[in-house]
């Protein structure tokens, strides 16, 4: 069975990223190296993985080899330092599919890079990127930034246990 699974704003190669948000790595050298292994450890061969922006600040020889050494299917959603370069060169890097605008995933859950407007009345959650440790309160958002998730993708049944009430009677 496929597992899908969902995590954004890597920064590949982004040697600033570690002091912006403190990360935890010596270099970006390091950083690298145990994203990849992170993203190993739980996402298998034939699994699918929503990648919802900002994967990499590397050239397209460095970015390729990086791609091609995770696990899965991969669905990259442009976050706004990826708009800068084609649909076309993400999917020559590597990238199985690319979204240049948000999706509708399951009829629910609005993946997009930067959060999108949301009220409680809107039938969606988004789950989103782009402000990195900062987190948007209520649950009408979900917040896939590497830095919440000790850089590893999340599983859909992970998110959707957080933002779907439970029906059951105690």
């Amino acid at each position: 069975m496929q597992n899908v699974f969902f995590i954004s704003d890597h920064h590949f190669g982004h040697k600033h990223i570690i002091d912006f948000e403190s990360r935890p790595f010596a270099n970006a050298d390091e950083m690298n190296e145990v994203m990849i292994e992170k993203w190993n450890a739980v996402v298998g061969k034939k699994d699918k993985v929503f990648h919802l922006g900002d994967f990499s600040f590397l050239n397209k020889e460095k970015t390729t080899a990086i791609v091609s050494r995770l696990n899965g299917y991969k669905h990259l959603i442009l976050g706004n330092h990826d708009r800068g370069r084609s649909r076309t060169w993400w999917l020559d890097a590597g990238f199985d599919e690319v979204s240049e605008h948000p999706i509708i995933y399951k009829d629910f859950f609005f993946l997009s890079h930067e959060p999108m407007y949301m009220n409680k009345h809107m039938p969606y959650v988004n789950v989103h990127g782009h402000i990195h440790s900062q987190k948007y309160e209520g649950i009408n958002y979900f917040n896939v930034s590497v830095e919440h998730w000790d850089y590893t993708p999340l599983t859909f049944e992970q998110i959707r246990d957080a933002v779907v009430p439970s029906e059951e009677q105690a």
